[in-house]
């Protein structure tokens, strides 16, 4: 059995956690900073690296101190070293390196994305590769065959906004709050689904990838009309959004005809109407469909150690000088996609 620190300070939460090969989460910690970037409707850069510096360190002695551990005993660092906020990747990075140099304990630099891509396996010992993958988050949509650990094919992207980020904006347009994902969910709920007309951006599109800035275009133009409640453009959006998703899915599955399930993570997937419609989809094309628990869909650092513990029994370890990226695709040789706020 192989014990497992992770770190995870990728945009807007700190976390720590240990994590043991046998999928045993021994503790995981974890400090959100909604409180210092409310004012500003979003995560501001500078305010999340700071948090990170003031709050990594606590965190990673608690979680030791809760799961009754001491620092030598653990088997490996794991931390994420990107993508994401650069200040903030530093810092976790930086402090895995410190806790590995420290110890002497081997490092393992995590994709965030792979933390993602591999947390379904954590809560799920019966999944097995590959599986499909819908990735889908603040700063992320794509489509993932996961072949193996550390193999990865992408099938599609966003050529533009991510959905996550799409409902921060349209949270924000509205007034809802922030996080803006919640805030969304929880006005939709009071909303009528039908009553704003609004675009499906490359629904029905032979094209492979995911498209939203049209969308949140057309939620400025709704709430700028004064024609429709906040709660009915809501519900409309969230909508539109489940069926561009839906739409895109159904076609990656068409070029995944060994997946042996269809896997959704990341942020978004704790939206219940996300869930609940490709639940739908699996079962009309016979595949299992598996989804982490709800606190393992937003950033954590449990994912983190997990990724790690997956990457030590392969094999994959990394030196010192492994660097942090503000960006990192999984499958760097996937054919570049048009536009140009494209993400990898």
């Amino acid at each position: 059995m192989a014990l497992i620190l992770g770190l995870e300070s990728s945009c807007d939460e700190t976390a720590a956690a240990l994590v043991t090969s046998e999928r045993r989460i021994l503790a995981h910690k974890l400090a959100g900073q909604e409180a210092q970037h409310a004012p500003f409707g979003g995560v501001v850069p500078e305010i999340a690296a700071r948090a990170h510096v003031e709050m990594l360190t606590p965190l990673v002695e608690a979680a030791l101190d809760e799961a009754g551990i001491a620092l030598d005993q653990v088997d490996a660092i794991a931390a994420t070293a990107g993508p994401g906020l650069i200040g903030g990747v530093m810092v976790g990075l930086v402090t895995g390196k410190a806790l590995a140099m420290a110890t002497g304990k081997p490092l393992i630099a995590v994709n965030h994305l792979e933390g993602h891509a591999l947390s379904p396996r954590l809560a799920d010992p019966t999944l097995t590769f590959p599986y499909l993958l819908l990735l889908v988050s603040g700063g992320h949509c794509q489509l993932l065959l996961v072949e193996d650990v550390g193999t990865y094919r992408r099938l599609a992207t966003t050529i533009d906004d991510a959905a996550g980020e799409a409902f921060d904006k349209t949270a924000k347009l509205l007034g809802l709050g922030f996080p803006g994902g919640p805030a969304v969910e929880r006005a939709a709920a009071q909303g009528d689904a039908q009553a704003v007309p609004l675009p499906r951006p490359l629904l029905g599109s032979a094209e492979p990838h995911f498209s939203f800035a049209g969308l949140k275009s057309a939620v400025l133009r709704a709430r700028d009309s004064g024609q429709y409640r906040p709660e009915d453009i809501a519900a409309s959006f969230q909508q539109a959004v489940v069926d561009c998703l839906i739409d895109r899915t159904a076609r990656a599955l068409q070029q995944a005809p060994n997946a042996t399930a269809l896997v959704v993570a990341g942020g978004v997937a704790a939206n219940q109407a996300v869930r609940e419609a490709l639940e739908g989809l699996a079962a009309q094309h016979r595949l299992r469909f598996v989804a982490p628990p709800l606190w393992l869909c937003t950033d954590n650092a449990a994912m983190i150690a997990w990724a790690g513990a997956e990457r030590l029994a392969a094999g994959l370890t990394d030196d010192l000088d492994v660097p942090a990226r503000a960006r990192w695709p999984l499958d760097p040789m996937a054919e570049k996609a048009r536009g140009a706020g494209v993400k990898a």
